[in-house]
């Protein structure tokens, strides 16, 4: 039986591993058994990453919401629950914006939901 060298192929196929390692730290960069390692393990942490932070911002958003209901004597719940019943639908990331960006307004639906 002939043999079979597989040069090109297997040659691209590490380049492409050692490409995605690139900015590694010592041999996880360099070697290709670590580096294929390491390129697994880091595609893992960015799957759950990308689900992760969606989890955390709309956690800082409705940290920042609460701290500017606060002053008007109402809670989180209390706001949301009174947006609700007063059919404003509006999403934690635009109250988050409003509550920054454009205190009056937010103000009024401040009033508006209680």
């Amino acid at each position: 039986m002939t043999r079979v060298k597989r040069g090109n192929i297997a040659r691209k196929r590490r380049k492409n591993i050692l490409r995605l390692a690139r900015g590694f730290r010592g041999c996880q960069s360099s070697l290709f058994r670590t580096a294929k390692q390491q390129v697994l393990k880091a595609l893992r942490y960015s799957y759950r990453g990308r689900k992760n932070k969606k989890r955390d911002y709309r956690r800082l958003w409705i940290v920042r919401i609460n701290a500017a209901v606060r002053p008007s004597g109402i809670n989180y719940s209390q706001f949301i629950s009174g947006l609700k019943k007063s059919q404003i639908a509006l999403n934690r990331k635009m109250l988050e914006e409003l509550a920054i960006m454009d205190t009056a307004v937010f103000q009024k639906l401040i009033e508006l939901s209680i």
